[in-house]
């Protein structure tokens, strides 16, 4: 991996500092206090988002090339070969040759999103451990405008590069609100006006059959074992999707994005 010079132009002046990772290689794991993202979609959302501190950036010539606009001067720039960037994220990860390492997102509260847009619905996962899940949920969110997603702190992934990659950008304008009790949240969510919609298979109303005119929370539990039953104590309705016999359940971002479809579309 050798220090380059400055990139050539493309949608505007690229700058930064060129440097080198120490001794070749990288930890694989970001500093203390930081996350580490990767992808094109990934980072080029949190380069744009004014919420984020930024620490640093490896790239490819080409991978700076591909971002939508230019970074600021004097950004802190190392150049690198993409099997350098490998040994900087997850095993096998899709860096497209960007890595950015910057400072996790700042917390949001639930009360900071309740008393928006009455149409926009609210995601709320119970146990949804999976990273992928994670990320694909918050892509539906966003594409499906909403508010935010809520999960509980210790049975939620952290975020992360693989949350991100899988979000495609969405992290960065998707609130994701991490509570201590979701109980209590969804009693929260209550007060401020919403229908609290359960998912689960076993349900005998659908889902078009459930949804208000009104503001909408979405609850989807973990694949498997569902939401737990305090949780679904503090649902107004459960309801499922009407899959077909032959399919047991879907997967639970499949699920999700299907649900705030049939939000968005309801008469």
């Amino acid at each position: 991996m050798n220090k380059q010079g400055e990139v050539g132009k493309k949608k505007g002046a690229l700058r930064g500092r060129a440097g080198r990772m120490q001794g070749g290689r990288g930890s694989g794991r970001a500093s203390a206090g930081a996350v580490r993202l990767w992808g094109r979609h990934a980072v080029e959302a949190a380069l744009k988002n004014p919420e984020r501190n930024h620490r640093k950036l490896w790239a490819t010539r080409e991978g700076v090339a591909s971002l939508d606009g230019e970074l600021p001067a004097d950004f802190p720039v190392e150049w690198a070969q993409p099997l350098d960037l490998a040994r900087l994220v997850a095993r096998d990860a899709p860096h497209q040759g960007l890595v950015l390492e910057c400072d996790a997102l700042p917390d949001v509260y639930l009360d900071e999103v309740l008393h928006g847009d009455p149409a926009r619905p609210l995601i709320v996962l119970d146990q949804v451990t999976d990273p992928h899940n994670v990320g694909a949920i918050l892509r539906s969110a966003a594409a499906f405008n909403a508010c935010a997603i809520l999960t509980q702190d210790r049975h939620a992934p952290p975020e992360s590069g693989v949350v991100a990659k899988s979000a495609s950008g969405a992290l960065e304008v998707v609130p994701w609100i991490r509570v201590v009790n979701l109980a209590r949240a969804l009693e929260e969510v209550a007060e401020a006006g919403y229908w609290r919609i359960g998912l689960a298979g076993e349900a005998e109303t659908t889902l078009a059959e459930a949804l208000p005119t009104g503001p909408v929370a979405l609850v989807l539990g973990a694949e498997g074992e569902g939401m737990r039953h305090n949780v679904q104590q503090h649902c107004d309705a459960i309801a499922r999707l009407p899959i077909s016999e032959a399919m047991e359940s879907l997967n639970v971002s499949n699920a999700s994005a299907i649900a705030l479809y049939a939000v968005a579309t309801r008469s």
